[in-house]
């Protein structure tokens, strides 16, 4: 007999993946109305088995398999908030989303503001995205600029085992769509948690400051989100032998975006450097920057530079490490806003 998922979790150390199942079968047994479905999410678990479980203690009514049609699947998702569920739906992988955009942007995002608030969207759509994890073409891709491009969807990308949880609780309960980005190459992270801990359920739009600085010359912010975060984590504990005091902001939600935690730190250290894994042109990071930068004009010391991955398709699994921002690329940006802001004030002096 299979153990349903994450039973075991809030006594012990867990990773992100039992975290995130642990989310989806509390949400079912608080609400009746909570249905998942997808491609192998039943009898299989998911490809990454978040789903493990589930079918045998709610029922395949409640924990559907569908047909290897995304747009399907999606589009019946929509009938089924219309009737009153919330459904949570699990695209396989990141680029396998793309076949059901158009049920997303002609319909999921803009019900409630077509009905002016009578019909709400309670869907989750919960995609594994990003790479890191040796996948090829169409499995590692980080699509999350096309989401927060589209007006009426919340996209939340969490970083850690309890805000893996707790956000996806938060975004089942939540009467507008949430597209929950859940970071691949972190399903395995492990942390000690427990999922009756109130302070570990974060709301929807709200950053943390995950390693905070103490601001001064040689300090700066870095902002990031999702599989990023461990990275920005390494870098500034490495930052620290060259006398760096690095701040690490973690998002959490890229739609709604907390300017006042974000802003807060630039002001305090007076540099920025957004890093994530999307494409750098037409990117998360201009987004991030130009508000930054609009926001924080008079405190930047130096412009807010960005790390990302290189503006090309997702490359073959033995590249990705030089594709992935790393350590080294993001303690280079941080070295090249140091001597900027120290070049300014020579010249100054000069």
């Amino acid at each position: 007999m299979t153990t349903a998922v994450g039973a075991d979790t809030a006594r012990k150390p867990a990773t992100m993946a039992q975290a995130l199942g642990r989310a989806l079968r509390d949400a079912m047994a608080a609400d009746p109305s909570v249905h998942v479905l997808g491609e192998d999410v039943g009898t299989l678990g998911g490809v990454f088995r978040i789903t493990d479980g589930l079918a045998e203690e709610f029922g395949e009514d409640r924990c559907t398999d569908t047909p290897l049609a995304e747009a399907g699947i999606l589009g019946t998702a929509v009938g089924m908030a219309m009737y009153g569920l919330r459904p949570v739906v699990e695209m396989q992988f990141d680029a396998f989303a793309y076949p059901s955009f158009e049920q997303l942007i002609s319909h999921v995002s803009r019900m409630r503001n077509r009905t002016r608030g009578a019909m709400p969207m309670p869907i989750t759509v919960r995609v594994p995205y990003g790479g890191g994890i040796g996948g090829v073409e169409h499995h590692s891709d980080s699509s999350e600029i096309y989401y927060m491009a589209t007006p009426g969807l919340h996209v939340v990308a969490p970083a850690t085992v309890a805000d893996a949880y707790g956000l996806l609780r938060a975004a089942i309960a939540s009467d507008d769509p949430v597209i929950f980005l859940e970071p691949k190459r972190l399903y395995w992270a492990k942390a000690d948690w427990s999922a009756d801990a109130p302070e570990q359920v974060p709301p929807i739009g709200r950053a943390v400051v995950r390693r905070p600085g103490s601001g001064g010359r040689r300090a700066a912010t870095l902002i990031s989100y999702g599989p990023s975060v461990p990275v920005c984590l390494e870098a500034a504990e490495a930052a620290r032998s060259e006398g760096w005091d690095l701040e690490v902001v973690d998002l959490r939600s890229l739609v709604p975006f907390d300017d006042e935690t974000v802003c807060a730190s630039v002001r305090r250290t007076g540099r920025a450097v957004v890093v994530h894994e999307a494409a750098g042109f037409g990117g998360p990071g201009g987004e991030i920057a130009a508000r930054v930068t609009e926001r924080c004009f008079h405190h930047l010391e130096a412009p807010v530079l960005r790390v990302a991955g290189f503006d090309i398709p997702y490359p073959p699994p033995m590249l990705e490490r030089h594709h992935l921002p790393g350590v080294d690329r993001v303690l280079d940006a941080v070295a090249r806003l140091q001597w900027e802001a120290e070049w300014t004030e020579g010249s100054a002096v000069r």
